[in-house]
Order: C-alpha cells, then sequence, then structure tokens
C-alpha cells in the first residue's frame, strides 16, 4: 500500500511540473559594464534571469565593442539585450558642433545654460545635424549581432514643466511655462515654424505658450526623429523602442512627447507615481490610458520605479529616492497588467531588495488575462 501511494506522488509529482507555469514578460533597466570582469557580469546577469526578468534595457555608452561583448553575456544568461542610449541628451562630443544645442525661450544655449542640472544638454531636433550623428550612432550599435534592439532614452524636450514631485528638489512651482526651460526657439525651429503657419513666435514673448500650432510643431519634430532613426534601426533588422513619459497627456504637456504616434516596436512609459505624488493604484489609471492611446499597435510594458531603501523613504527629500515599497510593487504590477500592460520595466533590479524580489515573485508568476 505504501509503494502505491508513493508511486502516485511521484505520478502527480511529475504531472504537476510538466504544467506550464504562466508569468509576465519582465524587463530591466541597467547598465555598466564599469571595472566588472565578464565572470561578475555573467553571474549577475544569470541572477537577474532566475528572478524572473526577460530582458535587459543596458546603458553601456555610444562604443559597439562594449555591447558586444556584455551582449554575449547577457544572451549566455538566456535574456534579450537591448541597447539603452540616449538620444537628445548628449553632453560635449567633438563628433556634435555647439550649434546644434536647442536653445530657449531667453535665446539661452542648452549646452551654455542647461535647465535644471548640468546633464540637461539638449540637442534640437530640427537640424539635420542633430539626425546624422543620432543615425550613426544608432547604426553603429544596431550592427552588434548580439543586440535585440535600440531602446531611445530622452526622446524629447527638457521638461517644460517639472513633476509636482520634483518641485520641491528644485524650489519651484511651475505653475505655467517660464521660458527659461521652454524650448527649441532656434532660429531653424522658429524659422520653418514662420514659414509653415506665418506665425512669428519670438513675436509673441510669453503668449508663445497659449499657441497650440507651436506646441503640435514641437511635438512633430521628435514624433518626426524618432520615425527616421527606425528606419534606421529597422535597415539592420533589429527593434526599436523607447522609454517615455506617461499618458500620453501627461507627456505632451511635460516633455513634448505625443508618443502614442511614434513608429516604435514597443513603448517603455516610466510609470513613476511617486513623480507624480500618487500612490500605486494610478499605476494601473495611466496603464488604461496608454494601452488605449497605442489602440493595439504595439506592445506597453509599464516602467515601475522601486524605492532603494525602503526603512528611509518618509525622511527622504529626494524624490528620486521614492518609489514603490515591497507592500506596493503587487499593487503596481497585477493593475498594470489588469489595465492591459504587455509586460512590466524595473528601474531598477539593483534597488530591489529582499523583500522586493519576494513579493515580485508572488506577482509576476500570473495569469492575469485568465478568463474565470
Amino acid at each position: 500500500m505504501k509503494k502505491i501511494v508513493l508511486l502516485c506522488l511521484v505520478v502527480f509529482g511529475i504531472a504537476s511540473c510538466s504544467e506550464k507555469v504562466s508569468k509576465i514578460p519582465v524587463y530591466a533597466w541597467t547598465g555598466g559594464p564599469g571595472e566588472a570582469s565578464d565572470q561578475e557580469l555573467l553571474d549577475k546577469f544569470t541572477d537577474f534571469k532566475a528572478k524572473g526578468i526577460d530582458g535587459l534595457m543596458y546603458n553601456g555608452g555610444h562604443d559597439p565593442k562594449t555591447y558586444k561583448r556584455v551582449g554575449a553575456l547577457v544572451k549566455e544568461a538566456g535574456m534579450e539585450f537591448h541597447a539603452w542610449i540616449p538620444t537628445m541628451v548628449q553632453g560635449e562630443n567633438p563628433k556634435i558642433s555647439k550649434e546644434l544645442y536647442a536653445w530657449n525661450r531667453n535665446g539661452e544655449s542648452a549646452f551654455e545654460k542647461p535647465a535644471y542640472v548640468n546633464y540637461y544638454k539638449f540637442l534640437c531636433p530640427s537640424k539635420e545635424g542633430t539626425y546624422t550623428f543620432l543615425e550613426e550612432l544608432y547604426k553603429g550599435v544596431a550592427t552588434v549581432p548580439e543586440i535585440d534592439g535600440i531602446h531611445l532614452d530622452y526622446i524629447r524636450f527638457p521638461d517644460v514643466i517639472l513633476a509636482e514631485g520634483l518641485w520641491d528638489k528644485y524650489g519651484l512651482v511651475m505653475d505655467k511655462e517660464y521660458p527659461e526651460y521652454d524650448y527649441c526657439y532656434c532660429d531653424s525651429c522658429t524659422g520653418t515654424f514662420k514659414d509653415q503657419t506665418g506665425i512669428d513666435i519670438k513675436a509673441l514673448e510669453d503668449d508663445a505658450q497659449q499657441v497650440q500650432e507651436w506646441k503640435q510643431f514641437r511635438y512633430d519634430l521628435i514624433t518626426n526623429m524618432v520615425g527616421r532613426l527606425a528606419e534606421v534601426v529597422h535597415a539592420e533588422g533589429k527593434e526599436i523602442n523607447a522609454a517615455v513619459f506617461p499618458g500620453p497627456t501627461i507627456a505632451k504637456k511635460l516633455v513634448r512627447q505625443e508618443w502614442n504616434k511614434w513608429n516604435l516596436d514597443a513603448v517603455y512609459p516610466m510609470n513613476y507615481n511617486d513623480f507624480y505624488l500618487k500612490g500605486p493604484e494610478w499605476v494601473g489609471d495611466v496603464v488604461q490610458e496608454e494601452v488605449s492611446a497605442v489602440e493595439g499597435l504595439k506592445p506597453v510594458y509599464s516602467g515601475l520605479f522601486i524605492c532603494p531603501n525602503p526603512q528611509n523613504k518618509t525622511q527622504e527629500n529626494d524624490p528620486e529616492n521614492h518609489g514603490l515599497l515591497p507592500s506596493e510593487i503587487e499593487i503596481a504590477i497585477r493593475t498594470s497588467m489588469e489595465n492591459g500592460a504587455t509586460g512590466i520595466c524595473l528601474f531598477t533590479p539593483e534597488r530591489m531588495k529582499p523583500a522586493h524580489w519576494e513579493a515580485f515573485e508572488k506577482a509576476i508568476y500570473k495569469d492575469y488575462f485568465k478568463q474565470e
């Protein structure tokens, strides 16, 4: 009798193991490699894979050789590999003329006087030289065999209005579009706009922020840049996707991104609720808008911002050290999936604590679309 019972347990155990376990797609933003050895990187990537991560958005600079080296290790660990490279934000570079940087409404160059922080050196999307630089950059990386895709970041204008959670950090109240943060007013942008519409936007001064045609013109500049870069990347047989602001209602208002019109293979909205002074349930609400906006034409991966030190969150003044607590990550994942997201993307796995991973594991191994 004992043998029969034991045999049944073994049989049923095998049967249960053979059942397909449902898991949602998970990506993560990370970078490097710094001074890490190949073995150190492989150990790290293998750990990510074991914890449920399916692909990396990897920020490794501009050198294709770096992506070839790291990409081979990511592939060995069993994950997808996308090169995460900023687009419009570019620091001083001998390949970039100073004339290519954007100007604000005060006539100040983003290179000479960047908004908010020193690295906010934004290029102007209307300059052909900007496209030429980016075309060469992304084409060079896209040719790397280990690359699955190019992941655009900072594909936008500077924040004309900061997310409300950042106002205290910078000592600002952004109740309107102030000239020092309003881009781009270079001769190329304003001249082309005047040719197209007959409107001399520079003559309107503070009233310029009320002109809807001027806003749409700048949305279209970014949209057109994405379209041209998509052609370059697709010609190499690779995917192209992007990190974008939430919405796109918020994205349009804050950074001139009308990303629902972009020719991308996927979008990764940065649904960082703390930046907007919202709770984790808000993530699901904004995902619903995002999924509706793309009309089923591309997958939406909900970007989640992780709190690196949960025990200090309430005492931490800098919102960039806020984020989802272990008790909140399940809510953000569940509401993202229930509102139509294809998967999620973590910023970043390095910020995750053991309690995060425990809650994360429970949340990702579920079929949110299974009919009851």
